[in-house]
């Protein structure tokens, strides 16, 4: 089961130590944290995932492997993140356990409604505003594009790209349940702090 909402997700930054980072933005308060490495070997993944697995774990909070059902199997991560390329939701919901939290990222309401007729836990919507962190082939969405979508569909939707400081807030009140980052904190210079004060943010947004 993800987070109760508003929570925040962090991602770690291929620049940095994932494990170092993901420990930094635990102690901020981040409820989850997503593995994410596209160039690294399996068996650093594995290494990696394990050390974060017991660290969130210590944190009560939660560890997304990005992409590779194989490594959060084996290192009995919460769950997976699949994009668009990768294995279909509905197939790796035959092979993981039934307790894995499965999410899909989505940047149309056509794949939204698609995630989850396939069984996805969550699905992550974006990118919202410009983002450096990811190369995108389509312009940012905007928040009326977030706010349609969670008018289709009952999944919890965990948004993305260019997410900051400044405008978490706005993105929980037009249907997000989280919001996720990675340089907003990788980048900064105390990713701890910089969590903190994005935990807080999401959270005024209820008080």
């Amino acid at each position: 089961m993800i987070p109760s909402p508003p929570f925040l997700c962090v991602i770690t930054d291929e620049a940095l130590c994932p494990v170092s980072l993901a420990e930094k933005a635990l102690e901020g308060g981040a409820a989850m944290i997503q593995l994410r490495h596209k160039s690294a070997s399996g068996s650093q993944l594995y290494s990696w995932a394990i050390e974060i697995v017991n660290l969130t774990k210590r944190y009560n909070a939660l560890c997304i492997i990005n992409d590779r059902v194989d490594i959060a199997m084996a290192s009995r991560a919460n769950g997976v993140h699949l994009g668009q390329q990768d294995m279909p939701a509905l197939v790796a919901r035959k092979i993981m356990d039934k307790s894995t939290i499965i999410g899909v990222s989505t940047s149309s309401i056509e794949e939204a409604i698609r995630a989850e007729k396939d069984g996805a836990d969550y699905i992550g919507f974006g990118h919202i505003y410009p983002t450096s962190s990811k190369e995108k082939g389509y312009p940012p969405l905007g928040p009326e594009a977030l706010q349609e979508v969670s008018k289709q569909i009952s999944l919890p939707i965990v948004a993305i790209g260019g997410v900051s400081l400044y405008n978490a807030a706005l993105l929980l009140s037009c249907g997000a349940s989280g919001v996720a980052v990675i340089s907003e904190v990788s980048r900064a210079v105390d990713p701890s702090l910089a969590t903190r004060k994005l935990v807080s943010a999401i959270n005024k947004r209820d008080s």
